[in-house]
C-alpha cells in the first residue's frame, strides 16, 4: 500500500509539471485516523501507534492523532514544520484562504494558512477542538491548550463515563489521569461537552440524559 501511494503521487506530480501547475499547487497528505485493527493488522506487534494510546475508532491520541504533510515550491519552506494543533474541519476555511475564496460563516474550522506557510505568529488557535464518536461504547474528547478531557463508555449502562484528563505536554501516551488534581480544568472541558454537540438520531448518547452529568 506505500508503495502504491507513492507511485499514485508520483504519477500526480508528473502531471502537474506537464500541465505546468505544479509550482502553483499545494499538495497535502493526511489520514483520517490511526492505525486499523482490520484487515489482518497487528497494531500491537508492530507498535503502530508509537507512544500514543488507542487506535482506530478511539478518541485517545493513537486514534485521532494523525500526520499532515503539506508541498508547495516556492511558498512552503523545504523541511518546515509546525505545532500548531488542528482538526479536519479546519482545512476547508484553509483551502478557501488559500484559494482567495470565502469560507461558509456556518462552520467551526479555523484557518491554518498562516502555519503552513511559515507565518506563526499570525496564526490563531481554536478555543478548543471537540470529538464524539457513537463507537466502542460512545466516546467524547476535548482539547484544550495542552489538556485532553476524554469520556468513554456513554452508551453502556453500567461504565464509568467520568471524564478522564491528560496533560499531553508531559504524558503524550495519556497514561496518568490527572482529573483528581485538576477540578477547574475538567469543568472547562464539561462545558464544551455539554455545549458543543449537537443531537443526532445517528450519534444518540442517551447516558447524557439519564444519568448524571
Amino acid at each position: 500500500m506505500i508503495s502504491y501511494l507513492d507511485e499514485q503521487l508520483g504519477l500526480l506530480v508528473e502531471q502537474l509539471k506537464v500541465l505546468g501547475l505544479y509550482e502553483n499547487t499545494m499538495i497535502i497528505f493526511s489520514s483520517d485516523n490511526g492505525p486499523t485493527y482490520t484487515g489482518g493488522a497487528d497494531t500491537d506487534f508492530f507498535e503502530s501507534a508509537g507512544p500514543l494510546r488507542g487506535r482506530k475508532g478511539q478518541l485517545y491520541e493513537g486514534g485521532i492523532r494523525v500526520p499532515l504533510l503539506a508541498r508547495w515550491p516556492g511558498t512552503i519552506a523545504p523541511g518546515s514544520r509546525s505545532d500548531h494543533v488542528s482538526a479536519f474541519w479546519d482545512v476547508l476555511p484553509t483551502l478557501c484562504h488559500i484559494a482567495g475564496a470565502s469560507a461558509p460563516d456556518d462552520i467551526d474550522g479555523t484557518c491554518f494558512a498562516p502555519a503552513l506557510l511559515g507565518r506563526a505568529e499570525e496564526q490563531a488557535d481554536a478555543d478548543f477542538l471537540y470529538w464524539e464518536f457513537p463507537g466502542y461504547g460512545g466516546q467524547q474528547a476535548v482539547r484544550i491548550g495542552k489538556w485532553k478531557a476524554i469520556r468513554t463508555g456513554l452508551r453502556r449502562a453500567d461504565s464509568d463515563t467520568s471524564i478522564q484528563l491528560y496533560d499531553l505536554a508531559q504524558d503524550i501516551g495519556e497514561t496518568d489521569n490527572l482529573a483528581g488534581r485538576y477540578p477547574e480544568v475538567v469543568e472547562k472541558c464539561r462545558t464544551v461537552m455539554r455545549s458543543s454537540r449537537s443531537e443526532s438520531e445517528h450519534f444518540p448518547f442517551p447516558e447524557i440524559h439519564t444519568r448524571k452529568f
